[in-house]
């Protein structure tokens, strides 16, 4: 799924997927002015079909493959 990052305000661990409830990480929004929320799970499950109904992406999949600093002693 290519996704272009919209400017909108950053994800966070509130943000649930609107499917199952787990973390979000890509808001979709709507054509008709709404918007959805999912985890990495369910953005690529409906992602084709989520192209045909979305104005703009907001992806932050990257931040499951990014290694946190660790925290100096």
């Amino acid at each position: 799924m290519t996704t272009a990052v919209a400017p909108s305000a950053t994800l966070t661990a509130e943000d649930r997927c609107d499917r199952c409830g787990a973390q979000a990480y890509l808001r979709v929004e709507l054509t008709s002015g709404g918007e959805l929320l999912f985890c990495a799970h369910h953005a690529r499950e409906h992602g084709d079909a989520l192209k045909d109904i979305a104005v703009r992406f907001h992806d932050e999949t990257h931040k499951l493959t990014t290694k946190p600093t660790p925290a100096a002693d």
